[in-house]
């Protein structure tokens, strides 16, 4: 019998199947990447493929080699680096720029990107460029809450095992489903706007008058975060607005725990968005005062207090 004959269609196919879960694996990958990152951030923008974007925003959200950048009408686009990817500060000596390597990417750093569209939505970034004050703060920011997150995650995965355990009883299966189901969602128990005077982020006698009423209530409070947002109004750069911003909610979060001792894993990440979220008309000296504030409040995990996932969520 001919065996050599049966051995090379045999031979073909192997090869052949083995090409095609190469060619696919990458690209199933992808689409799992992309839409990982739109359950995360339901404003995400698909690039046209094969479009040439640039465009300025902040880093909201960032994995291994991709990140997720916000721009100044809050459309967040997911943005590919290769090797090929030119990462540089501005300026420099003929203007080349300071290098940085692709970890330096950070969250909350603001980065202009250049690049094209990909066929799974994405940017593929030929030029990534920043100031280097920003990544300075962008890395002073990572030190001090990257721990808390790690934190937060190794507590995170000690109460599912204390789920795991629970699931012997039925009883308490369908208690600790519904409280993991709750995770995500967050009752708002009080809110505050401190507004602040042009180009300061210092906190006025009223503003902590409204910070203190609000640090006693969520003293009361079992399981309590807080959420700072800073914003300025639309006068003077975006860079300066995202600093200044910033400051302003660092100023709050700084009041809070030294004043009233709240601990600082009570503190959702501080995050400044510059003049993106007005809330009033930036073209009179009012609306840019009601601008010119931060929004402070306090949220309570429903996974926590065992509030039930089907119940409406409070505003």
């Amino acid at each position: 019998m001919n065996t050599e004959g049966l051995r090379k269609p045999k031979l073909f196919f192997l090869t052949f199947t083995a090409a095609l879960v190469l060619l696919v694996t990458p690209f199933a990958t992808a689409q799992s990447t992309i839409q990982t990152a739109r359950d995360r951030y339901p404003n995400l923008q698909a690039v046209p493929n094969g479009a040439k974007l640039k465009f300025k925003g902040v880093v909201v959200g960032r994995d291994a080699d991709t990140f997720t950048i916000r721009d100044r009408n809050r459309t967040d686009y997911q943005v590919l680096i290769t090797d090929r990817t030119s990462i540089k500060t501005y300026g420099g000596f003929f203007r080349g720029g300071k290098k940085y390597p692709v970890t330096d990417v950070l969250k909350g750093l603001i980065v202009e990107v250049e690049g094209r569209g990909d066929p799974q939505g994405q940017l593929v970034a030929e030029k990534i460029r920043f100031n280097e004050s920003d990544m300075r703060t962008a890395q002073s920011v990572e030190s001090r809450v990257g721990p808390v997150e790690e934190n937060q995650q190794r507590i995170a995965g000690q109460m599912d095992e204390l789920y795991a355990v629970a699931a012997e009883a039925r009883n308490e299966v369908r208690v600790a489903n519904e409280r993991i189901s709750a995770l995500d969602d967050y009752d708002v128990q009080d809110n505050v706007s401190v507004t602040f005077r042009v180009n300061s982020a210092v906190l006025s006698p009223e503003a902590k008058q409204l910070l203190d009423d609000l640090a006693q209530k969520a003293l009361a409070q079992r399981a309590y975060m807080i959420e700072v947002a800073g914003h300025t109004d639309s006068t003077g750069s975006d860079t300066k607005n995202f600093r200044l911003s910033r400051a302003r909610a660092e100023a709050v979060v700084q009041y809070l725990a030294v004043t009233h001792k709240i601990p600082l894993r009570r503190f959702v990440t501080p995050m400044g968005y510059g003049k993106t979220d007005a809330i009033a008309d930036n073209t009179t000296a009012a609306g840019r005062t009601q601008n010119r504030r931060v929004d402070v409040k306090v949220i309570m995990n429903r996974g926590i207090t065992g509030t039930p996932a089907s119940a409406p969520a409070r505003p």
